[in-house]
């Protein structure tokens, strides 16, 4: 089975890249991540075989699993999800943020965890409420599912090795201490970090800014991260990001995670 992670910055913008990487790399469950529509493209991706989970509320965030060895037990949120309340609101919102589903016996959730924007914005402090949440929520899901991965678009570089310059992020969210912590508890229940390989460099980054040739510079972080229970944990055959999907006129920032596992066949 391969199942894959991309965070496709708007999937309206991006199908024809989406159907093109779909048809070439044949990945067997897909999360994506800021999809940014209410209306997705279904038709389109179910003339390739994947059925499609989807959690999205309209032009901004918004989550999917697509797969081709079926769908079932479809889960949109978390537990105890936290909202956000912006400035211009009267009332929090929860945002579509995560959606899970059993795909061909494995347990996978999509999910796309806030930016956090700056280190004591309102904004921060849901980042790191809504990481508490996923942790309380893997937690749930891995008592019933032990085949059980979590991937997505964390917001976090887990070590100073998964930015290009440490320094430069020094006073930034992404790398600080109470973030990195939240992904060490998210660990602590039994998942292992699915470290890609690199088709370039010697470094796994998955997103670059679009700003100053960034991508050229490979001036990147790896924040794009598939969290796995042990028995898809030890399944991995390979992993990379597949850095070619970064290229080319108008891709997304990040680039997409393929994994590879040797799982057993499912129970008829």
């Amino acid at each position: 089975m391969r199942i894959a992670t991309w965070n496709v910055n708007s999937v309206v913008a991006r199908l024809p890249r989406l159907i093109d990487w779909l048809g070439a790399v044949e990945p067997d469950v897909v999360c994506l991540q800021e999809l940014k529509t209410g209306d997705f493209p279904v038709d389109e991706v179910a003339a390739l075989g994947y059925e499609v989970a989807t959690h999205s509320a309209g032009r901004w965030n918004g989550v999917a699993i697509l797969s081709r060895v079926g769908v079932a037990d479809i889960r949109r949120g978390l537990v105890d999800e936290p909202g956000f309340q912006p400035a211009d609101a009267m009332l929090a919102a929860t945002e579509a943020r995560a959606v899970g589903a059993t795909c061909g016996g494995l347990r996978v959730w999509s999910v796309y965890v806030p930016n956090g924007r700056e280190v004591g914005h309102p904004h921060y402090a849901y980042k790191l409420e809504w990481l508490a949440a996923l942790r309380e929520t893997a937690a749930a899901e891995l008592a019933t599912w032990p085949a059980f991965a979590v991937l997505g678009d964390f917001n976090i570089a887990p070590g100073d090795a998964d930015v290009w310059d440490p320094a430069a992020f020094a006073t930034s969210t992404h790398v600080t201490a109470p973030e990195r912590a939240a992904l060490t508890a998210l660990r602590d229940l039994g998942l292992r970090d699915v470290l890609p390989r690199a088709l370039k460099h010697d470094t796994p980054y998955t997103y670059w800014d679009y700003r100053a040739g960034m991508f050229h510079k490979n001036m990147g972080m790896r924040i794009d991260l598939v969290y796995a229970a042990a028995p898809v944990a030890d399944a991995v055959a390979d992993a990379y990001v597949d850095r070619d999907a970064r290229k080319g006129k108008g891709p997304s920032d990040h680039a997409p995670v393929a994994v590879d596992l040797d799982l057993p066949a499912p129970a008829a």
